[in-house]
């Protein structure tokens, strides 16, 4: 599985104003309930309840926040590329730009942890980071994190 197919082109924002963690995951709760037909409350506490065990952003200036959530019966990804970074309390202590929200079913196994994988590897790539953080629009982010994900599935 790639973020291709747990991403959808409604599921990018591209010019996120945040100034918190909570604001910027509150901001992906929105675009996923949308999307998922859930409520962004529901899925804004499941966000904040896994934070709280450890946060979810990985260094560079990245976040790949994730929850599993009751009712979702599919996997699904949110991106947002922040305006202005913000704190995360990531590995580095680097404030985040880019955040990759992934939701999968709350009985998803092993299905979670790939996919959590293989968004954390694409997005460790140095070029790939600095393209996404100079992309103009949805479909040339979309395009980015679709394309990297195919081409290195061997």
């Amino acid at each position: 599985m790639d973020i291709g197919e747990l991403l959808d082109r409604a599921g990018i924002a591209v010019r996120v104003s945040a100034s918190s963690k909570r604001q910027a995951l509150a901001t992906a709760a929105e675009i996923a309930g949308r999307q998922l037909k859930l409520k962004p409350q529901v899925i804004l506490d499941a966000l904040l309840e896994r934070e709280a065990q450890g946060s979810a952003g990985v260094g560079q200036g990245v976040a790949v926040p994730h929850a599993r959530l009751e009712g979702l019966d599919r996997m699904c990804a949110v991106f947002l590329r922040l305006e202005q970074p913000i704190a995360f309390d990531a590995v580095d202590d680097r404030a985040v730009d880019l955040i990759c929200v992934l939701l999968t079913p709350k009985h998803a196994g092993g299905e979670h942890l790939r996919a959590l994988a293989r968004v954390s590897r694409a997005l460790r790539q140095s070029e790939l980071r600095e393209q996404l953080r100079q992309a103009r629009s949805v479909d040339a982010v979309y395009a980015l994190l679709a394309s990297d994900t195919r081409s290195n599935a061997a």
